[in-house]
């Protein structure tokens, strides 16, 4: 087998053993070895790679990641094979910018979550599931795809605990549930217990032939719900999203903590576990987010230096 072919293979099982899942880079450095191999070209150079990730036909936010993916397996390589250049962190630096959240109010999502059990649907249970998806979603911080992923087993009402398995990077997590939202869990298991009728069905949130919902159908529903509010505009292409409950959660958390006086930066690595990051800066992110939340830092800071003069 080439040298080069093994390598890669080596290198993403040994990254997949620690929880890295790798579809994308695993698809893209086959790619370029199969790039090194029509050109006969027996170890990794930087001009290699820059040829290789500037595709013409690609965005220079791809080029990038692309060029992130063979970095990543350079710096591997090179323990092999000592000719191996590893393409310097500054090349191709181009980074999209981050979509800016949307922050829902408390009215919102009461009136998205009225609209949900005002769905029509031939599935009796449907409002119902949906009702309770996007309720968990803006109390909890999980992401969409976790709170699809859940399973009936998954849900611990006598103890309050949701178990978040196989999330980003392969990490489990338990969350802390509140009484209310256990109460609508309870309401809702209720009544898919007697929409399924004896037939079984693993997820939580099922579809009317009992199935795992389709994440395309949810956010096509959640669109809809959202152009019916008043939250997006009927010819909008671009608006609140799913993912933003996740958002307001955080920034929620932080507010109550600055407001009650709680020492913040200590707290921070609580809420990032929480969330599930991997990376804490993903969670410092939060404190520049909102005004008000910047507001009640400059706040904090002028109070602790008054202490300090």
């Amino acid at each position: 087998m080439n040298t080069l072919r093994k390598s890669v293979q080596d290198y993403l099982a040994m990254r997949r053993s620690l929880g890295f899942k790798l579809q994308n880079a695993g698809v893209g450095l086959l790619d370029f070895v199969a790039f090194m191999e029509q050109r006969h070209a027996s170890h990794i150079t930087t001009s290699r790679a820059l040829k290789w990730a500037q595709k013409p036909t690609l965005q220079p936010t791809e080029w990038a990641r692309r060029l992130s993916f063979v970095r990543g397996f350079a710096r591997y390589h090179s323990a092999i094979d000592s000719r191996t250049q590893v393409p310097p962190d500054g090349l191709l630096p181009y980074r999209p910018r981050r979509a800016q959240p949307y922050l829902y109010t408390s009215e919102e999502i009461r009136h998205l979550l009225h609209a949900a059990l005002n769905l029509s649907s031939t599935a009796v249970l449907r409002p119902w599931t949906y009702h309770g998806l996007l309720g968990l979603l803006s109390v909890s911080g999980l992401r969409i795809s976790e709170a699809l992923n859940l399973e009936v087993v998954d849900v611990d009402l006598n103890e309050g605990v949701l178990t978040i398995r196989g999330a980003k990077f392969g990490k489990s997590r338990l969350l802390p549930l509140h009484c209310s939202t256990r109460q609508v869990l309870a309401n809702y298991l209720t009544r898919r217990e007697h929409f399924l009728a004896g037939r079984s069905a693993a997820y939580l949130f099922i579809t009317g032939r009992g199935n795992r919902l389709d994440g395309g159908g949810v956010r096509h529903t959640f669109y809809a719900l959202s152009r019916q509010i008043g939250l997006r505009s009927p010819t909008a292409s671009h608006g609140p999203r799913l993912h933003d409950f996740r958002h307001r959660f955080a920034v929620e958390t932080l507010l109550k903590w600055y407001r009650s006086g709680e020492d913040v930066e200590r707290r921070l690595p609580l809420l990032s576990t929480y969330l599930g990051h991997v990376h804490p800066s993903d969670t410092y992110w939060y404190l520049s987010l909102c005004p008000e939340l910047m507001g009640l830092a400059v706040k904090l800071l002028e109070y602790h230096w008054g202490d300090d003069s």
